[in-house]
């Protein structure tokens, strides 16, 4: 702000003159006696004055005068700052004044004089693209590796930042390339990080370590791949950047998990070629398919996965807190904002699973256990429960869906009947999925389970050949009026219902529960629904 508008009173009438260029007024006022060095309430004088407004005559007529009336040295009146410490010399640089700045030289201005935020002429020169300006200082031995800012800049991160491609090939030739500031970001790395190519080839050039790291160990083109800056990458692979270098002090980061993570397809691709798959699922690595899950980049998980990386990845549970892609998918939708219409994690997990990753017991716990939003059902229409081995697996493939393996249909058992208090929210899911229901005919589950719940299970079995031991627990169930049964279940199963569960046991419970196979049954259409057990209630939530 100028606080000479402000404050107009306070300028002397010779600043007055000098500010506005009238030379025969100023050297009328010099003549008067009046003084040269006289401050305003900013700290500036008549040389400030005519260094800001570019006046070469006024600037000669004060300096003449200067050197024969001014109580301080000439050269103490030379380097004079105002209350922000900025000299005539700066204030000249700043603006670009080549001929004010070569008079002031050759006066004595001190060519390397800081202001109190540590600026000099050349970093103020620089950050305003003079070039003429920046090559004269330097011409005249000004400092160009001096630190100029609170952050440890100097000149070169100053002109890279700008991005002043002309500045920058100035100052390369000169300056120190690998300088770095409060962080240990070189030039090089804020010219990647703000998308300046050609300033990017100019350092590279002229000799900038293309993998410099910072403190952090990020490297230059790690950051371009963060920010999306797909020509800024080019330049750097073609000179030589490491994709393969680890840019991180918690895990195994390589440029190509940063990509993936902020969803930039473009430069996933162009890092594949070039990534050692060692990432995918070698040990104490981490799989890229993590960062897309991570990210909740979709487009990219779909790209890796196509590309052959495995949609398990490997255990990163020391890593990164999770054993799989899919746990980390199944975090993210917990993690998720339920009222928000966003689907991210669900489709994430569905891709996963499309993909043929496998599921383990805690996945499934965390499946089970997730009753916010309806992702066992999500999980089920992609897996079918039919085993691999039978002879409906052929016809699962044939419709997209991946099979359940024996093992992770244990798995899924041993979660679910590990979660019997919120039965009522996973057993009719399982059950319209095609479970065989005499899988859940388990002690905790008949013992522990709800009422409305233990019925509901009974309605999909013969409860007239139960076993004695099954029998033993309803018994003593409803002798504690802990279970209040259907009062059909004394009596023995009607036909009807004997006959729907021949006809799922001859067709198999996930073909009757998810195919059209009942509509092509010699049956009255009334029926069809009957077969499919459509007819019983569910539990109450």
């Amino acid at each position: 702000m100028d606080f000479a508008e402000c404050y107009d009173d306070t300028v002397s009438c010779l600043a007055k003159a000098t500010r506005g260029g009238c030379r025969r007024i100023l050297r009328k006022l010099i003549h008067e006696g009046r003084s040269v060095d006289c401050h305003d309430n900013r700290g500036w004088t008549a040389l400030h004055e005519a260094a800001a407004a570019s006046s070469v005559g006024c600037l000669k007529e004060i300096l003449s005068a200067a050197a024969l009336t001014v109580n301080l040295s000439f050269q103490d009146f030379i380097n004079s700052a105002t209350h922000e410490g900025e000299s005539a010399c700066y204030l000249a640089a700043k603006r670009g004044y080549l001929a004010m700045v070569r008079i002031l030289l050759r006066a004595g201005a001190n060519i390397n004089q800081s202001t109190n935020d540590l600026s000099s002429p050349l970093y103020a020169a620089v950050s305003g693209n003079h070039q003429d300006v920046v090559q004269l200082l330097l011409d005249k031995g000004a400092e160009v590796n001096n630190i100029h800012s609170s952050f440890r800049w100097t000149c070169l991160h100053q002109a890279v930042f700008k991005g002043h491609d002309g500045v920058v090939s100035i100052l390369a030739r000169v300056a120190h390339l690998e300088a770095r500031d409060d962080d240990g970001l070189t030039p090089l790395y804020l010219a990647a990080l703000n998308d300046w190519r050609t300033c990017l080839k100019v350092l590279l050039e002229a000799g900038a370590n293309v993998n410099t790291q910072a403190d952090d160990m990020a490297t230059p083109l790690l950051i371009a791949c963060q920010e999306g800056h797909a020509a800024c990458v080019d330049v750097l692979l073609e000179h030589g950047a490491d994709p393969n270098m680890t840019c991180s002090e918690d895990w195994p980061k390589l440029p190509i998990h940063t990509a993936a993570e902020f969803g930039h397809c473009n430069i996933v691709r162009r890092l594949l070629p070039v990534t050692e798959r060692r990432c995918d699922r070698g040990e104490g690595m981490v799989s890229p398919v993590y960062s897309a899950v991570q990210g909740k980049e979709l487009e990219v998980l779909k790209l890796l996965l196509n590309e052959g990386f495995s949609p398990d990845g490997q255990d990163c549970d020391d890593l990164l807190g999770f054993h799989s892609p899919f746990d980390a998918a199944v975090d993210e939708a917990h993690f998720t904002d339920h009222n928000s219409p966003s689907t991210f994690p669900i489709q994430l997990i569905s891709v996963l699973l499309e993909a043929g990753a496998r599921l383990k017991e805690n996945d499934w716990t965390g499946i089970v256990g997730f009753y916010e939003r309806p992702l066992l059902e999500e999980v089920l229409s992609i897996m079918w429960i039919t085993p691999p081995e039978s002879e409906d697996s052929a016809v699962a493939w044939r419709a997209g869906k991946r099979v359940m393996t024996q093992q992770e249909l244990r798995d899924m058992l041993q979660a679910a009947l590990g979660d019997v208090l919120y039965a009522n929210y996973w057993l009719p899911r399982v059950l319209q999925a095609g479970l065989e229901p005499t899988l859940l005919l388990q002690p905790n589950l008949l013992g522990e389970a709800r009422s409305d719940v233990v019925n509901y299970l009974l309605h999909f079995v013969n409860w007239s050949t139960l076993s004695h031991a099954d029998k033993v627990i309803l018994g003593r169930r409803r002798a504690e009026e802990t279970w209040q049964p259907d009062p059909h279940f004394d009596s023995v199963p009607s036909l009807a219902h004997l006959c729907r569960l021949e006809v799922r046991q001859q067709l198999g419970p996930d073909v009757v529960m998810r195919t059209d196979c009942v509509q092509q049954l010699p049956v009255p259409w009334c029926l069809q629904d009957f077969l499919r057990f459509r007819d019983i209630p569910k539990p109450s939530d």
